[in-house]
């Protein structure tokens, strides 16, 4: 479908009224569409460039208010044009920072709703004039592909970066193809065989790279300038209408392998950052409209920590967030969205927080996002945390409380085997009052803004030197252990201690109630060397090095084998029983400690124990969790007549393949006991082993 621009000599002299809607440059046979809001323009001018490389656009076409305005909208078609038109607009109006008009007559702006952008280096050197491109979507050959609709009682999600997954040269893809969406299609069979269902891609909207430090890059991509263009950098020439080719196929691909793509999504903020910030649409096209300002109107309100905050329930604004989704799953066919900062839907435009959203609802209720996914990160950088408490019917949560409750209990704080049980099954002590049970929960242990999970167990502290802000930036609580040394060891022992540390940490991640994701690399014990803020780290700090994986081979296999408990719904599915998360979610929970029916709450306490019956009783389950730094023998109930004896299904403290069992590899448990060790996970099971 890449395909050569039209011609400016093929393009009618004379513009047309045109249409004020839709909004962004709309293709048809005979021309192109032209349509923006800019409420308080008064002169509006549509700039086409010649060639992508140009400063100085070819021809420029003034609008006539009051022939080419509508209400707030400019508009004005042009015959002759069509896709691959590079085009740009430019504004002019009142100069009043303090009343929201930011307008420069001398300034090139980005159309909000371009489906491509140029506005990053390419052949070396940037270009002084950021341009949108003209697209036509309509003939691309998706060849049948539809969404994979894959219920999150079966969902894994693998949270990943585009470039990051295979930008390092041991990822085996050809140098053309590294750290692009075509290197991610290559990778496939690797993602297929680990089990995930689904992968969570950092930010791909095209995102501002200079937002970083001296000498580094913003890599993660939390700073995106278009909402509707995929990130150019990605494609294997680096040109924005090839990135949009080969995002399809890549997204085609995965579906193909029965993978769906989520998208981490940001419409918290812009690149446009604070008052001194680059303008690159929205701040020239209607400064009010789109961010909340403070009570001293010269600045901007800020919520996200990046110095603006996007006007989400502004009608503007929630119109954009709106269409923006609804291009990603309707004409890229993207499975759903992980929201960045969604707390912030949940601010008026004055910036205080307000009961029913507006913007929340509109999505919850969007036809066209009906069947997508919708994750919410349930919080903001202004202290506004709802985790438990975001609205809307079919959102679910990241549950930060479950990554900082599992490692607070694995690294032994006092008073945390309150917590525990409730976050193994399903944090019903945060979502109970929903009457929607564990599936509102995405539990995580680890993703990409924190540690990896290997420095979870390898450093006590931040090591974030390289980032040039003298350690100041990215948490300094991480609840981590080292084991006895910071940072890489020789000591087998400490070794040995911290890979069970991590198969525990899965363990709990993929067999809790609720929906698990894993973050890129844990399962071959990636580092980022203690940094917990690599946000600028364009290098082998975030680069997955492939041959992690065969060092780590045991533990890779491991994760393998509790990606398929999850995703087969049963630890040792039955063909006729109930499986753990089935059983879980509605069986009578027996508590206990070392003794039967003699759970220990207290602050001091560092083990507890359950058994999950269900009625009519087919199968049971025994968990025992311990934190303890001695090994424990726990007392054994007696299984239900009929159902067998214990199994022992999962022990985080074997090694290899001992460590989970499938169906009939589970192993009989002799004696009234079980002696636990330390810091580890115990999963035993009565009934059918097939």
């Amino acid at each position: 479908m890449h395909r050569p621009p039209p011609r400016l000599a093929d393009i009618a002299a004379h513009p047309e009224r045109g249409a004020s809607f839709p909004l962004g440059a709309s293709v048809d046979p005979d021309g192109v569409n032209f349509c923006v809001y800019a409420r308080h323009a008064t002169g509006m001018e549509l700039l086409l460039f010649a060639d992508a490389d140009d400063d100085a656009p070819a021809r420029t076409v003034r609008l006539d208010p009051r022939l080419h305005r509508t209400d707030d909208y400019w508009h004005v078609r042009l015959s002759g044009a069509g896709h691959g038109l590079a085009y740009g607009w430019r504004a002019d109006g009142p100069h009043a920072p303090e009343d929201g008009r930011c307008f420069d007559p001398e300034r090139v702006l980005l159309d909000p709703y371009a489906r491509a952008v140029e506005a990053r280096p390419r052949n070396g050197a940037p270009p002084k004039v950021p341009k949108s491109y003209a697209v036509d979507l309509s003939g691309y050959d998706w060849e049948g592909d539809a969404p994979l609709r894959t219920p999150f009682s079966r969902t894994v999600i693998y949270e990943m970066h585009v470039r990051g997954f295979t930008q390092h040269p041991s990822s085996g893809v050809a140098p053309e193809r590294r750290g692009t969406y075509a290197g991610v299609i290559d990778k496939i069979p690797y993602l297929v065989d680990l089990g995930v269902t689904a992968v969570e891609l950092l930010p791909i909207f095209e995102f501002d790279e200079t937002t970083a430090p001296p000498g580094l890059t913003n890599y993660w991509g939390y700073n995106p300038i278009a909402l509707f263009a995929p990130h150019a950098a990605y494609a294997t020439d680096g040109d924005p209408l090839t990135a949009l080719d080969e995002f399809r196929d890549m997204v085609k691909a995965l579906h193909r392998a029965g993978i769906e793509v989520l998208l981490d999504v940001v419409y918290n903020h812009t690149a446009e950052g604070g008052a001194g910030g680059t303008t690159y649409s929205f701040r020239g096209l209607d400064d009010d409209a789109y961010y909340i300002r403070g009570e001293d109107r010269t600045r901007y309100a800020d919520f996200t920590g990046t110095g603006n905050t996007l006007n989400a329930n502004h009608s503007v604004v929630r119109r954009l967030i709106r269409d923006s989704l609804c291009h990603w799953a309707r004409d890229m066919h993207v499975d759903g969205f992980r929201f960045d900062l969604a707390s912030i839907f949940s601010r008026a435009p004055d910036g205080t927080p307000i009961e029913d959203p507006p913007v929340v609802w509109g999505i919850d209720t969007m036809p066209e996002l009906a069947g997508t996914k919708l994750i919410a990160e349930a919080w903001d950088a202004g202290g506004l945390y709802q985790v438990g408490s975001f609205r809307g019917k079919r959102w679910k949560e990241w549950n930060g409380r479950f990554r900082d409750d599992v490692r607070r209990f694995l690294r032994g704080d006092r008073g945390s085997v309150t917590t525990i049980g409730q976050r193994f099954l399903g944090s019903p002590d945060i979502y109970g009052h929903r009457r929607r049970g564990p599936e509102l929960s995405v539990n995580f242990v680890t993703c990409h803004d924190g540690f990896t999970m290997n420095d979870l167990v390898s450093y006590e502290r931040k090591h974030n030197s390289a980032n040039g802000e003298d350690d100041r930036d990215g948490t300094n609580d991480n609840f981590s252990a080292n084991h006895g040394v910071e940072g890489p060891s020789d000591d087998a022992a400490i070794e040995a201690a911290r890979e069970q540390q991590i198969r525990t940490f899965f363990a709990l991640t993929l067999l809790s109630l609720g929906t698990p994701m894993i973050l890129m690399g844990d399962e071959m014990r990636r580092t980022q060397g203690g940094n917990n803020n690599a946000y600028c780290q364009d290098n082998d700090t975030n680069w997955l090095d492939w041959t992690l994986l065969e060092r780590h081979r045991e533990l890779h296999a491991f994760v393998r084998r509790l990606i398929r408990m999850k995703v087969r719904r049963g630890l040792d599915r039955p063909t006729d029983g109930m499986d753990l998360e089935d059983l879980l979610a509605s069986a009578e929970i027996r508590w206990h400690g070392v003794e039967l029916d003699a759970p220990d709450w207290g602050d001091h306490s560092h083990s507890i124990a359950f058994t999950a019956k269900s009625a009519p009783v087919e199968r049971e389950y025994h968990v025992i969790l311990s934190a303890h730094v001695e090994p424990l023998t726990f007392a054994l109930p007696d299984t239900v007549p009929g159902t067998g004896p214990w199994r022992r299904v999962l022990d985080t403290s074997l090694a290899g393949t001992d460590a989970a069992a499938l169906g009939h590899e589970a192993e009989p448990v002799s004696g009234s006991s079980y002696t636990v060790a330390p810091r580890s996970l115990v999963v035993l099971s009565s009934g059918p082993t097939r």
